[in-house]
């Protein structure tokens, strides 16, 4: 028997150090006082004591006593910036903190709030990056217990160490209360922003956790190694710090200081969020405390401040759209309106440089455009309430701005260069400018309605080879004319376009007269987005055994009871000969596979059903906890989705939040064709409402915050919706990935190495080019063939029979062409100029992947719309000027140059008229020419990838010599200054 009972491991109690300062009073409960009867009176002792070894007993004691706020009459406070108090901050984390920490829920808190000070955190911090170093220069000889049970518990100790809204206030407080001198205070408080807002605490604890993950430990992703997450936080406790502060200058003060450090980590967007969200929207004299903190930031922060409340109230009060409503009403302001226009009046104040940075974002259209035209609306309003009250009465901001506005409408380079978004913004806020300065002072829109910067920027538009910007001239010039101009002589464009509901709707723009509102009116908004995201949150942290409703037992069903009829029977009698043989009996039912289980307690009878409204789908796409939910969710969204599109507005009503959740889905379970279904579920809502939805995921692509892969993904959405649209869709169904195979010429990977490689070259949107290039180049090979034969007389012409002509032509109902410039492409390549403009050539839209999808999605999308579409040739000329503008990192990549290649061939083939290219476009032409013939020489053949470039390149070289020879001399007269 004593084989059965094998020690495993010895442990020695240590017993408590018999010291007299540590007397328990047994009569005394624990939760009414501290065990302490007589107190360390110096470091030394509280030292003395925990390098003893004492039991948990002993440290709950002297934890208790360090958190006493009567420490300081002894002649000593942890928390006190002193060599002392280090020393006792370093042995905690050396040694308390390895030995006791989770011992109890108790001990945690109190070691927590022992270490809650410039000087812990510090400490904290200092000890992680060891532990880093320690494992980085002795990787090889270190067991995993040793490295990372200590590295987890770190980061576990620091993370709850941070994990309060209120812990800037409290270290804040701290500082004030425990030092003397003013100098002091002011070095310390810039010692903690230098701690918790330069994102120190980010790498290191990022670095702390891909440490753990290399030695093998658990993968428990913290929230300060998550720049958002952190961001967020940081804006928490600017927030509290705001209603703190309160009229106190020196608080304000370091409140500008922490909100200027959480503004520069990275994510200022969700800072600012977080401070609109608990302080401006969260109390009636929340914008009077957001005005005290502007005032003390410096002027760029300010700047960055009024950037990110624009974007914010862009995206969470007004509509997401960038292109407005045509249909919707301009006289009547709405209340959100007219409470944003509260909110940035509130903002500007009285400050010359705020007043002067909205006038610099009204007036430029690459700020400004990627916004919609409700806070463009709401901007425009708030500007010019905000002049109002301007001191310096010399000058009119409002006539200033719309000077600025109307030289940068007419201007040249503008009309020919800019994208189409751009314009459009650019006329808008112009409209709207010109409405305000009337009413206030007609004369001034008179004078500069004769002015020259508007009568050569009309002449500038009504020359411009663009429809769009020909459309916006006129309508902006008969808008203007109609202020101004008497009856008889008012300026009138008699075409259709202007009759039509968008040009009425730009017409209005002058008679559009917004009010400023109570800034309240938004509280609603960001309340219920709040607490939507609170309940969310909470909802999936719940465990799934929390979650499960318990269902109620049902009643055994009571045996049936055959009773015999009453009365005559009716009997047919049948003749043998009239049975038919074709009846085939119904075949046996399968078994259940969950009967065979010799366990009847393992059988699941609750199973999830399949999801019949978008709330049940979008809650199973959420539900990451429960398989059999989520995986019914994912394989029937794509078709819930296209069945109730056209069922009433239910999934109208939900598109933009269903869309959020599909895009930013993960595989979690490592589901089977994850990517497809998700890719179908996003198609399908996307062609659900096309004009709405098509703009919002242009957006995403370059303003959301997602991978590279989600990006693609995206892309991959609008291509394929676009071709869906344009009646492509029994085309693409041929290229499903589920059915395509891919076949290596030797071993696989991994499969799930082959299902990430494989899926990059399976990619629908890859394959679909790829016929397109064979599509193209095809015909051309084929005439080359037919020219190196010989004389046509010799050759032998068959003819097809009618029957078969017929069949060849496929009449399909293109959709897509009359939403595709607005909702898809313009989108696309006006938010690119926007995004290169901004960040520069060094920015993620840069990466070779990533890029050459985009120009595969804008050549699809372009293919897809036809030829016979009205924005062909805009669409035309933004297209080529972004193709060109990547020649250099064409060079670069090979992937990045085939995608240049087919999207030039593609946007050759698509315009037929080669004559208006030759007019239009005869600088592209030679430029694309030149630039050709040079890849043609640098790419080598030999190789399949060569190969294929060399024939893109050829099959390009051809088209644009076709168009050059034949259309040289009328070219000559715009290439003389070339």
């Amino acid at each position: 028997m004593g084989d059965f009972l094998t020690a495993v491991s010895t442990v020695s109690l240590r017993s408590r150090p018999a010291a007299k300062n540590l007397v328990v009073e047994e009569s005394v409960p624990e939760s009414s006082q501290p065990r302490i009867r007589n107190s360390p009176t110096s470091p030394e002792e509280v030292l003395q004591i925990l390098r003893s070894s004492p039991d948990a007993d002993a440290i709950e004691d002297l934890l208790l006593f360090l958190n006493q706020p009567s420490q300081k009459s002894a002649g000593f406070d942890i928390k006190t910036p002193t060599a002392s108090s280090a020393k006792v901050v370093n042995e905690l984390i050396n040694t308390t903190l390895t030995d006791f920490w989770d011992s109890s829920d108790q001990t945690n808190r109190l070691i927590i709030d022992c270490l809650r000070s410039v000087a812990g955190i510090g400490a904290v911090l200092a000890k992680l990056r060891i532990l880093v170093s320690q494992h980085e220069s002795t990787r090889q000889g270190v067991k995993k217990s040793d490295t990372t049970t200590p590295l987890s518990d770190l980061i576990s100790v620091f993370s709850q160490l941070l994990n309060s809204n209120d812990l800037a206030q409290t270290i804040y407080a701290d500082i004030d209360r425990l030092v003397d001198s003013q100098a002091k205070r002011t070095l310390l408080w810039k010692e903690y922003l230098a701690l918790v807002g330069t994102g120190k605490i980010i790498a290191s604890v990022a670095q702390a956790e891909d440490t753990v993950k290399s030695a093998g430990g658990q993968d428990n992703s913290s929230w300060l190694s998550d720049g958002s997450k952190y961001s967020a936080w940081m804006g928490r406790n600017v927030s509290n710090m705001i209603h703190q502060a309160g009229n106190n200058p020196k608080a304000c003060k370091a409140t500008a200081q922490l909100c200027g450090k959480a503004l520069g980590i990275g994510y200022p967007v969700r800072v600012v969020e977080e401070i609109h969200t608990l302080s401006t929207f969260a109390s009636p004299d929340g914008l009077p405390l957001l005005q005290s903190l502007l005032q003390n930031l410096q002027v760029h922060e300010q700047r960055q401040v009024l950037d990110q409340t624009l974007k914010i109230l862009s995206n969470r009060c007004l509509p997401l759209l960038s292109a407005p409503d045509f249909d919707e009403p301009l006289n009547e302001s709405s209340t959100t309106i007219a409470a944003t226009s509260a909110t940035i009046t509130g903002m500007v104040g009285n400050s010359d440089a705020m007043r002067a940075h909205l006038e610099t974002w009204l007036s430029d259209p690459v700020l400004n455009a990627s916004e919609s035209f409700s806070i463009r609306r709401a901007a425009v309003s708030a500007f010019v309430h905000s002049t109002k009250g301007s001191a310096n009465m010399l000058e009119d901001p409002v006539q200033d701005l719309m000077e600025k506005t109307m030289k940068r409408f007419g201007d040249n380079l503008f009309v020919k260069h800019s994208p189409i978004l751009q314009q459009e913004a650019c006329a808008q806020i112009l409209l709207l400018v010109a409405g305000y300065a009337h009413r206030a002072q007609p004369m001034s829109l008179f004078i500069m309605a004769r002015s020259s910067a508007h009568l050569n920027g009309m002449s500038n538009r009504l020359n411009s080879s663009s429809p769009k910007a020909r459309f916006l001239g006129m309508v902006v010039g008969m808008a203007i004319s109609d202020l101004v101009d008497k009856s008889g002589s008012k300026m009138n464009f008699d075409i259709d376009d202007m009759k039509t509901p968008e040009g009425k709707w730009y017409q209005h723009l002058v008679r559009v007269n917004d009010k400023v509102g109570n800034y309240t009116d938004i509280k609603n908004v960001f309340g219920n987005e709040t607490t939507n995201s609170l309940t969310k949150s909470s909802q999936t942290n719940k465990s799934p055994a929390s979650r499960k409703k318990p269902v109620p037992s049902k009643p055994k069903p009571k045996p049936m009871i055959q009773e015999e009829p009453r009365g005559s029977r009716i009997m047919e009698v049948l003749d043998d000969s009239e049975e038919d043989d074709d009846l085939v009996p119904y075949a046996k039912p399968d078994s259940d596979p969950e009967d065979e289980d010799e366990d009847p307690t393992m059988i699941n009878r609750d199973k999830p059903k399949a999801p019949v409204y978008i709330r049940d789908l979008m809650a199973g796409l959420n539900d990451s906890e429960n398989y059999d939910r989520h995986s019914l969710a994912v394989k029937n969204a794509a078709a819930l989705i296209r069945r109730k599109a056209s069922f009433g507005k239910e999934v109208s009503d939900h598109a933009l939040e269903l869309a959020s959740i599909l895009v930013g889905l993960g595989d979690t379970f490592d589901m089977e064709d994850f990517l497809e279904l998700r890719l179908q579920a996003l198609i399908a809502v996307l062609v659900s409402n096309p004009s709405q939805m098509a703009p919002w995921f242009a957006r995403q692509v370059f303003d959301g915050d997602y991978s590279l892969s989600q990006r693609t993904t995206i892309l991959s959405v609008l291509g394929l919706g676009a071709r869906e649209l344009a009646g492509y869709k029994d085309e693409d169904e041929d290229l499903n990935p589920k059915i395509a195979a891919t076949a290596f010429p030797s071993k696989q990977l991994p499969e799930r190495l082959h299902k990430l490689y494989a899926a990059e070259r399976n990619a629908p949107l890859t394959r679909i080019a790829s016929g397109l290039e064979r599509a193209m180049i095809q015909p051309m090979a084929l005439d080359a063939a037919d020219k190196m034969s010989g004389p046509n007389i010799l050759k032998v012409r068959t003819f097809s029979s009618r029957m078969e002509v017929e069949k060849r032509k496929k009449v399909i109902p293109n959709a897509l062409a009359k939403i595709v410039a607005e909702g898809f492409f313009f989108p696309l390549t006006g938010r690119w100029w926007q995004n290169l403009q901004a960040y520069g050539a060094e920015n993620v839209h840069f990466q070779p992947f990533l890029l050459s999808t985009y120009l595969k999605t804008l050549s699809l999308i372009l293919h897809a719309a036809g030829s016979g579409t009205i924005s062909l040739p805009q669409m035309t000329a933004e297209f080529w000027e972004l193709i060109l503008s990547v020649r250099t990192n064409a060079l670069a990549d090979v992937s990045v140059l085939e995608a240049v290649l087919f999207a030039t061939l593609t946007l050759l083939d698509m315009n037929e008229d080669k004559r208006r290219l030759a007019e239009e476009h005869s600088k592209q032409l030679i430029e694309t020419q030149e630039w050709v013939e040079l890849v043609f020489d640098r790419v080598g053949g030999g190789d399949e990838e060569g190969e294929r470039i060399r024939m893109l390149a050829a099959s390009v070289l051809m088209k644009t010599r076709e168009v050059v020879e034949k259309y040289q001399r009328l070219m000559v007269g715009d290439l003389v200054d070339y």
